[in-house]
């Protein structure tokens, strides 16, 4: 097996300081006032015999890795993959690249990925948390690193923060049903105490009680086996027959909820209109096409790096975080039409 190449090595063979050396291949020669030919003769030798810098030795150095860790609930997950492809891309524009990680909302493997970050000394982290891992993420802001949360945040920790606006969200989504004459608005959801679920199911509280509508709510525990997720809703809105409308809490309730009309037989909007939150492309080519709240993820994406290399940079002042509230928008399509459009279309096919 060949020794690998030190700088040490190239000192010798050049005949040049390893301070030399070091201050050419870490890109400060011109600060060090090195003659562009010695450092032309140095990269040349560099590129000829395949010298890597030892990232581990360099990162002990300068205290840097230039890595990012990455945390999100589900990186095959439409929302989470469009953000992270995003952050990446800016990133890397800034020198840094990116360590992806799934936590499942599991809080036990979330915390062994915390520690893995904490091992592998990235410099930082963008976190879409669990409950419960709020003493490790108070570890890691203890020690310097810096954190920004995004999706959803942890009561009591005080860090960068960027999420949408969920609870309004869902308060003008349901008054977008009731202006069209809905009487009867249900709600699905997934049963969690994450900020960001809390937050869309009081806003969907909140405007039904406004309108002195009845509350139809479904919590359902996720699970990746659909079937747990599709028997429930089925089983819902057989028990809520005089339901006229309603609105999903996240991508998966909708989808998996679409499954569940077919079996079912739901007719889309004659049956039940149909709002959900996170738009793909699922709802635009299904028949009829599906009305949906969007996160803008670009504008997501971008805030959640900034507010990260603004602390990696040193350009965020110590103490002062910041929380960023990016406003959704909506997809209007055909699942959501009025009672009076459902009402002449009924008819025609009677």
């Amino acid at each position: 097996m060949l020794k690998k190449l030190s700088i040490a090595d190239i000192a010798r063979e050049l005949n040049i300081s390893k301070t030399t050396i070091s201050f050419i291949v870490n890109k400060r020669a011109e600060e060090k006032r090195i003659s562009p030919g010695l450092v032309k003769r140095v990269e040349a030798y560099i590129k000829e015999v395949g010298y890597k810098p030892n990232p581990i030795a360099k990162s002990l150095r300068t205290g840097k890795t230039n890595i990012i860790g990455l945390m999100v609930e589900n990186i095959a997950d439409p929302f989470f993959s469009a953000v992270a492809r995003h952050i990446e891309n800016k990133a890397y524009q800034s020198g840094y690249k990116i360590l992806y990680c799934s936590t499942d909302n599991n809080t036990d493997k979330t915390k062994e990925l915390l520690e893995m970050f904490r091992e592998r000394n990235v410099d930082g982290c963008i976190i879409a948390p669990p409950v419960g891992v709020e003493q490790e993420i108070s570890s890691l802001l203890a020690s310097g690193m810096p954190v920004v949360f995004f999706d959803r945040h942890l009561e009591g920790i005080q860090t960068d923060q960027v999420e949408v606006n969920n609870y309004e969200s869902t308060f003008e989504a349901t008054r977008l049903l009731i202006a069209e004459k809905y009487k009867n608005i249900g709600f699905i959801t997934f049963a969690s105490s994450q900020t960001q679920m809390q937050g869309r199911l009081e806003g969907y509280r909140a405007a039904v009680s406004e309108a002195g509508l009845k509350e139809f709510i479904l919590e359902i525990n996720f699970d990746p086996d659909e079937r747990l997720i599709i028997d429930p809703i089925v089983d819902f809105i057989k028990k809520h027959p005089k339901m006229d409308a309603v609105l999903f809490s996240a991508i998966q309730a909708g989808t998996n909820g679409l499954k569940a009309f077919q079996k079912l037989g739901t007719r889309v909007p004659e049956d039940l209109a149909v709002i959900a939150f996170d738009d793909c492309d699922l709802f635009e080519l299904y028949n009829p096409s599906i009305t949906a709240i969007y996160q803008p993820i670009d504008k997501i994406a971008e805030a959640t790096i900034d507010l990260l290399l603004k602390r990696l940079h040193k350009k965020a002042v110590a103490g002062d975080f910041k929380k960023v509230v990016i406003p959704t928008g909506f997809t209007l399509r055909h699942s959501s039409k009025p009672v009076a459009v459902r009402k002449k279309t009924v008819n025609k096919k009677g």
